[in-house]
């Protein structure tokens, strides 16, 4: 069964609705064939095609319309053309909303010691079974094809932080040309392209990765490689070098990241798209968001605590539970706790995006990230983010008629 059968000639759309004039943050509507998504946006991560212990229409119920799945994964469980013949991974897994698939060289680093990296491709064996494999650019747009994601990524090489800047260069060189390939092969009329951004930790080598890119030329713009254990002004560093090449026109998707305090300055510096595991795998950890920072709910001080996560939020499960409760069925190791857990995180993110997108229409988005932080100021990681970043950070004006088609 053939994943695109009835869909219309359209790839993307993306427009531009806001530009903030104290910052480069901006709003945007991004649309495919399955739908319109407002940004900045937040993609809950589905590695395997689910968020953990979330159905589809409540992640849609959450106000969720992208959703990230994880093209390596599924590649190897239960493989790309088993869920090419079940008419793709929207039928397959009964969400309807857009889907982006990350192309897999993230994963592939977590597997240093199991994979080898030629100017040809990864070839790797799988963490499932032992079994080697050897993805090419050209396989991994077959197998995102197959998957029938809206939004593909190309193959890239990640290297860490650590790296030299002899790897961190070849490692550029080798994503450009990858990418090229990427471009060439065949993919669905539906189907966007994104590039990766990379050159580690080096600024010279992500504005030669991002102007490279953008000569090919995509649908999309990611920036890949960050959120592995750099300092955090270093991250934004490498975002701002980046962006200052990407053009205005086209979405641009930080990867990885992460912390609602990243997702606040990732927004600032003008980026559209986020994913992150972080509010399902907190979930599932009892780490719980709030507007003045995180709690952790099986601490003792919660045993007796009627009031709810958070006073200030409208999910579901602040209107009906308390602390004690979510802290019993945590400790009591009930599923039902690591829903609940997860089904509020995944609604703190959604409340926060929604924000920031009215906050820049407003345009007071600078306001915004003060009192973000002025709610917050008894957390001990925001406080660390206002010392790093306060008094460094670059907020610049977008000026719309100058740069890159802005």
């Amino acid at each position: 069964m053939c994943p695109f059968a009835g869909y219309p000639f359209f790839v993307m759309d993306f427009s531009v609705v806001r530009h903030d004039l104290d910052c480069a943050a901006r709003s945007a509507v991004l649309s495919t064939v399955h739908g319109t998504v407002d940004t900045p946006a937040f993609m809950p991560v589905g590695t395997l095609g689910t968020v953990k212990g979330i159905a589809p229409d409540e992640l849609r119920g959450l106000g969720f319309e992208l959703m990230l799945s994880n093209a390596y994964h599924l590649y190897l469980r239960p493989g790309h053309h088993a869920i090419r013949e079940q008419g793709g991974l929207h039928q397959f897994t009964g969400w309807n909303g857009s889907i982006l698939t990350d192309s897999g060289g993230f994963q592939l680093i977590s597997l240093a010691a199991l994979r080898t990296i030629t100017d040809e491709g990864i070839v790797f064996q799988s963490h499932l079974d032992g079994s080697t494999h050897h993805l090419t650019p050209e396989l991994c747009m077959e197998i995102q094809m197959a998957l029938g994601a809206d939004i593909m990524m190309a193959l890239d090489e990640c290297p860490t932080p650590s790296c030299s800047k002899e790897q961190a260069r070849a490692a550029v060189a080798r994503t450009t040309q990858w990418a090229k390939r990427c471009v060439l092969a065949s993919r669905g009329r539906h189907q966007a392209l994104f590039g990766i951004v990379q050159g580690a930790l080096d600024v010279d080598l992500r504005r030669q990765s991002a102007r490279e890119l953008v000569e090919v030329g995509f649908d999309g713009y990611a920036i890949g490689g960050l959120s592995l254990g750099e300092s955090k002004p270093a991250l934004f560093a490498m975002v701002e070098a980046s962006v200052d090449e990407l053009p205005c026109s086209h979405p641009r998707y930080l990867m990885g990241v992460g912390l609602p305090e990243d997702l606040v300055e990732g927004v600032m510096r003008g980026m559209d798209l986020f994913d992150c595991v972080m509010p399902s795998r907190h979930g599932r950890t009892g780490c719980l968001f709030t507007n003045r920072g995180r709690i952790v709910i099986k601490q003792a001080q919660y045993a007796k605590d009627e009031s709810p996560i958070d006073e200030q939020c409208g999910c579901d499960v602040c209107r009906k539970y308390s602390r004690a409760y979510l802290r019993h069925l945590f400790v009591s190791n009930e599923m039902l706790g690591v829903r609940f857990n997860t089904i509020h995180n995944l609604w703190y993110y959604r409340t926060l995006m929604a924000e920031m997108r009215s906050a820049i229409q407003g345009g007071e988005f600078l306001a915004f990230r003060r009192r973000f932080y002025q709610q917050r100021r008894d957390c001990v990681r925001s406080r660390a983010y206002v010392r790093l970043m306060e008094d460094g950070h670059r907020c610049r004006p977008v000026d719309v008629s100058q740069g890159k088609d802005c």
